[in-house]
């Protein structure tokens, strides 16, 4: 049975697994070939224990079956600008679900506890970028209810030994209470 529990700091490494595989799996061919081979488990693992240790306005699930993660979502309050936070209206900072576990509710298990709690902070939308060719997760940002609200940016990642590249992004969102 799948559970969705708060992450903890036990999970750093898993959690930091799943991430570096599912960017490695979603971002093939959108992100530079070199990034994502230079991606390391046990390098994010660290970040994210450090991250966790830290007071924060962001809350971390993951979702597991039989002791083992499949998945997380992290979400909190919109940032917009250098450091600042819009507490009236929620965001999904990001969700990911390891490439063995997509196709089977994970994700979905995900965003609704995610969106559950932002809605509990008394939010009305809830929002979220995505790389603009990343369709797969596009449609299912679009199954879940978020559409497109015009909104676009770029994310930029640092190729080691190569230029950095910009990528496209697009703002998602739903209406939610």
């Amino acid at each position: 049975m799948l559970l969705v529990r708060p992450a903890t700091l036990a999970d750093a490494d898993a959690l930091a697994l799943v991430h570096v595989r599912t960017w490695q799996s979603a971002y093939a061919g959108i992100v530079p070939a070199e990034y994502l081979a230079a991606l390391d488990p046990d390098t994010w693992a660290d970040r994210r224990r450090a991250r966790m240790a830290e007071p924060s306005e962001f809350d971390t699930l993951v979702a597991e079956e039989g002791g083992r993660l499949h998945g997380f979502v992290t979400y909190g309050p919109y940032r917009h600008g250098a450091g600042a936070v819009d507490p009236t209206v929620g965001e999904i900072l990001a969700i990911y679900v390891h490439p063995d576990a997509q196709g089977r509710g994970v994700g979905r298990a995900l965003m609704d506890d995610a969106v559950a709690a932002l809605a509990a902070r008394g939010v009305t939308e809830v929002r979220l970028w995505v790389l603009a060719e990343n369709a797969p997760s596009r449609r299912f940002y679009e199954r879940y209810g978020l559409e497109p609200d015009g909104e676009r940016d770029t994310f930029r990642v640092d190729p080691p030994g190569g230029a950095p590249v910009d990528l496209a992004e697009v703002r998602y969102a739903l209406r939610v209470g």
